[in-house]
């Protein structure tokens, strides 16, 4: 995978891209970031794929925090953003960008959910039953940091964290459909705004006795 697979841009969405991307009804989006404090640890990358199968990775430069275009894509209320493990992604945003994001669609809340046969919700577990490939995760925990230098293997990992939600995110509204879970996990998604605000917060264990 080389940076000619898909669009990398510096600091912010291009306006192309972003007129681009306001056209989908629902995006994947997954972030990089130093480590999972967003008070200590700095966003480095964010990345996006729409029913196209269009990639678009956004290298985020060190103390930057706003990102105009970006904000205006994950705000827009008539798309769907989807995530896995949505919750560490939404501080992540709003906590380095001042993006609150909305809609949004968390597959692992979905497969936790509906997937009650497996305690495997990892992305790479979730991606390998429902759509038949298996993720290279080899490069998760590698340097972001460097993202001018972003290696080949690193590229490939970004951009594969995106490209399969959106089937995947399909593939579980009819299991919960089917299961009649549907409306439970959209009253999850209405709480999880105020978990992240907990989360920043750094309130812990606030809901045990």
């Amino acid at each position: 995978m080389t940076l000619a697979d898909f669009q990398v841009c510096d600091s912010d969405l291009s306006q192309t891209a972003l007129s681009q991307y306001l056209q989908s009804e629902a995006i994947a989006v997954d972030t990089e970031t130093m480590g999972l404090i967003p008070q200590r640890d700095r966003l480095c990358l964010v990345q996006l794929c729409n029913e196209s199968g269009q990639v678009t990775a956004i290298r985020i430069l060190k103390g930057q925090t706003q990102a105009p275009n970006l904000k205006t894509l994950l705000e827009a209320k008539n798309i769907t953003k989807i995530f896995h493990f949505a919750r560490f992604d939404l501080a992540t945003l709003r906590y380095h960008l001042g993006i609150w994001v909305n809609p949004f669609f968390c597959t692992k809340i979905a497969s936790k959910l509906v997937r009650t046969y497996t305690p495997r919700h990892g992305l790479k577990d979730v991606v390998l039953e429902l759509e038949r490939i298996e993720l290279d995760k080899s490069a998760q925990t590698s340097d972001w940091g460097n993202a001018a230098n972003l290696t080949e293997a690193q590229l490939s990992y970004a951009a594969n964290d995106v490209r399969h939600l959106i089937n995947v995110r399909q593939k579980l509204i009819g299991m919960l459909q089917r299961e009649e879970r549907l409306e439970l996990v959209e009253e999850c998604f209405q709480c999880l705004p105020t978990i992240v605000s907990l989360d920043l917060l750094q309130f812990k264990d606030l809901f045990e006795h």
